[in-house]
């Protein structure tokens, strides 16, 4: 990718330009949004993000067959080799690592949690604690933050997620044991669960034995 111009900013010798990105209300830039895709066996997860000042920021992570929430989200530009981005590359290789069933621990700050409102920004963090084999229900997310009959706020606000996997929302399920909605669909839901040591009952409900919060 080749720009005209004198860089505002270089980055592991890597020049962004202040034409291409967006002037914020708070005077930071940020570049254009970029794409790297990763294949698994559930299929292929796109993460979108974008470079600014103080390093990569993830904007979205898309799950297979998913559709943009917003119709005026951009696609972003494809980038085939993130080496020269590290925080994204290891992102990718976390993520990929993940999807194997391996036991990983994701890091937060990589997020754009600015993009949320605060309510959800709690329920993110909450979601964020739940431990790898463990399941929640919206309610005790709820109960947790302190929010009377909160489940259904919770569960909106899980369903608008932008950072699946990252932000384990599959291990939120309803308080009765059957999985409830994500945007991966149920079958990709059960199938991380799985992976993640959690059992079954032979009608599809989680086996409600690791329970947090």
């Amino acid at each position: 990718m080749g720009y005209d111009g004198e860089s505002p900013f270089v980055r592991d010798g890597l020049s962004f330009w202040l034409a291409l990105g967006k002037r914020h209300q708070d005077g930071r830039y940020m570049s254009s949004l970029f794409e790297t895709r990763i294949a698994s066996n559930l299929g292929i997860v796109r993460v979108l993000w974008r470079e600014t000042p103080s390093g990569s920021m993830v904007r979205r992570i898309m799950l297979p067959n998913e559709r943009r929430m917003n119709e005026r989200e951009p696609s972003g530009e494809r980038v085939r080799n993130i080496s020269g981005y590290p925080a994204i590359a290891q992102l990718a290789h976390a993520l990929r690592s993940f999807l194997a069933g391996e036991d990983v621990e994701f890091d937060l700050n990589i997020l754009d949690l600015s993009r949320c409102r605060e309510f959800q920004r709690r329920v993110l963090r909450a979601e964020f604690a739940v431990p790898r084999g463990y399941v929640t229900t919206y309610g005790r997310i709820a109960g947790h933050l302190g929010i009377a009959k909160g489940a259904r706020a919770v569960g909106r606000a899980l369903s608008t997620n932008p950072f699946p996997l990252v932000i384990p929302c599959h291990r939120a399920i309803r308080l009765n044991g059957e999985l409830g909605g994500f945007r991966g669909g149920v079958r990709m839901k059960q199938s991380l669960l799985k992976m993640e040591g959690v059992w079954f009952q032979t009608d599809g409900r989680v086996i409600m034995e690791r329970v947090y919060y």
